[in-house]
């Protein structure tokens, strides 16, 4: 990601954020991760659903770098 792609980014986390009454993730790369992770090892669209049920995990208080590492592991080792 680029300069710019990087503030855009900030931006609309920041826009969202504000507007939603919620944190911003600490850890951008993470979720990037997942999402590349889900697109490239199952299916595109697996990304946006593997980065919220990542969320849903989080919010119900999992560690974010462990279920990065599992989706990580489920996608390398997935044969569908």
């Amino acid at each position: 990601m680029d300069e710019q792609q990087a503030q855009r980014l900030a931006t609309w986390i920041k826009q969202l954020t504000d507007e939603l009454g919620v944190s911003a993730p600490t850890n951008i790369d993470v979720i990037l991760d997942v999402a590349k992770d889900a697109a490239h090892s199952i299916e595109r669209p697996a990304a946006p659903v593997t980065t919220y049920l990542l969320g849903y995990a989080v919010a119900q208080g999992a560690d974010p770098t462990i279920v990065a590492d599992v989706v990580a592991r489920l996608a390398r080792d997935f044969d569908g």
